[in-house]
């Protein structure tokens, strides 16, 4: 892509940071959001042009040279912990208005493969999601407010569970016991491979799909997590062997339209 470019990344958490930076090294002109002035140095620091931009509610707050993008990058998780819900579907509609008011062409949508249940079953970006969790659903509901608009094209990536840099496997289960499922596989996903496939969205002016962002690998939960601990240094976890709920995600996408190859394999 020519250095002129210019991509807005709404949420620059810890994808969103780093995908900014990987932009900036190919030459990229990058905008980033927080609702915090205390990360702003940290976005500056990045080479990222930082902004606070806020659409939560009744609190709304934004540069509109923000929004002056070609592309613009949504990374902004729903906080469902605190029930954020509604909130969250508020605050799509109320980026879907910024959008059309600046007449933004192309906009990434990043959700998460959350949305599919644990349906014992493969599933791909042709399987009818069918979410029953409380952030799958809401995920959902957001993913297809966007995908309803027909004034501008929008891609949503559905990435697995985050995996890298300041996320070590091997500590999330590390010294507990009796933990269920063992048996069930993993859908994980590294970052090298997040921003792997962004990049490739953007070189490929994928604009207008649907991607599931996972490792192709999915070893089971127990062998996975009890060597990343023991890789680590950590205490082992102990897991119950059984099979309970479980999916495996796949992609019919991600191959044939953006010719990418995953970088890190389980």
């Amino acid at each position: 892509m020519p250095g002129k470019t210019k991509i807005s990344i709404l949420g620059c958490g810890w994808y969103g940071s780093a995908l900014g930076k990987a932009f900036i090294a190919d030459g990229i002109q990058v905008k980033g959001s927080t609702t915090s002035a205390a990360k702003m140095d940290n976005l500056a620091a990045l080479g990222i042009k930082p902004y606070i931009v806020n659409f939560l509610p009744g609190e709304e707050r934004y540069d509109t040279d923000f929004f002056d993008c070609d592309v613009l990058w949504i990374a902004i998780p729903p906080k469902s912990r605190s029930g954020e819900g509604a909130a969250f579907i508020e605050k799509a509609k109320g980026i879907i208005s910024a959008i059309k008011q600046f007449k933004i062409q192309n906009v990434v949508f990043i959700s998460s493969t959350g949305v599919y249940a644990d349906s014992n079953q493969y599933v791909n970006e042709e399987t009818d999601p069918q979410p029953n969790t409380e952030a799958g659903r809401v995920l959902f509901e957001a993913e297809n407010l966007f995908r309803a608009e027909d004034s501008f094209k929008t891609t949503i990536i559905r990435f697995a569970g985050l995996i890298g840099p300041g996320r070590n496997p091997g500590r999330f289960f590390a010294g507990k016991k009796e933990i269920p499922n063992g048996d069930a596989p993993v859908n994980l996903i590294h970052l090298d491979d997040c921003i792997g496939i962004s990049k490739a969205i953007l070189a490929k002016q994928a604009f207008g799909h649907l991607f599931n962002g996972c490792s192709p690998v999915h070893p089971a939960k127990a062998d996975f997590y009890t060597q990343s601990a023991m890789d680590s240094g950590l205490e082992k976890p102990e897991f119950i062997k059984e099979l309970k709920e479980w999916k495996i995600v796949e992609s019919v996408t991600v191959g044939p339209i953006l010719g990418y190859q995953y970088e890190v394999l389980l």
